[in-house]
C-alpha cells in the first residue's frame, strides 16, 4: 500500500465537515492484473429523490518538489490513470484532486495552470491545511 500524503488527515477532516462520509482509506482499485489505491473514498447521501447518492474518489497531492512543473506532470498522470480505470469499474463515481490552497494560488492559478486544468478537465478540491476545511470545489 502506498504511503500517505502529508496532508491526509486534513484532506479528511476537511471532507467529513464538508458533509462526506469517508468510505474508503484508501479506494482499492484493481484492473487488468494491477492494483491501485486512490487515497480516499467518500460518498454523500442526498435526500432528494431526483438525485443518486453522489460518490467521489480524492487524490491528494502536496507539490512539496522545488519543481511544481513536475509536480503537475505527476499529478495529472496519476489523475489520468485513476480517471481511466475508475470509468470502467466505477463509473458513477467522480474523481477529484485535492491540493492545498498554496498549490491552487501559485501554478493552478497561472496561465499554464489554467491551460492544463482546463484543457484536461481535471476536478479540483482547494483546501487549506491548516483550517482543515474545504474552501473550493472546481468541476
Amino acid at each position: 500500500m502506498p504511503a500517505r500524503d502529508i496532508y491526509h488527515a486534513a484532506v479528511i477532516k476537511a471532507l467529513i465537515a464538508d458533509g462526506w462520509t469517508i468510505t474508503n482509506d484508501p479506494l482499492y482499485l484493481a484492473y487488468g492484473g494491477r492494483e491501485l489505491y486512490v487515497d480516499i473514498g467518500a460518498e454523500r447521501v442526498t435526500i432528494a429523490a431526483e438525485r443518486d447518492n453522489q460518490k467521489i474518489a480524492v487524490e491528494i497531492k502536496s507539490f512539496l518538489s522545488p519543481s511544481p512543473v513536475n509536480d503537475l506532470q505527476e499529478a495529472v498522470g496519476q489523475y489520468e490513470v485513476y480517471r481511466s480505470v475508475l470509468k470502467e469499474l466505477q463509473p458513477k463515481r467522480q474523481l477529484y484532486l485535492a491540493v492545498p490552497k498554496r498549490v491552487y494560488e501559485g501554478i493552478f492559478s497561472e496561465r499554464f495552470g489554467q491551460l492544463i486544468l482546463n484543457s484536461i478537465g481535471i476536478n479540483l478540491i482547494v483546501f487549506d491545511e491548516q483550517l482543515e476545511r474545504i474552501i473550493r470545489w472546481i468541476s
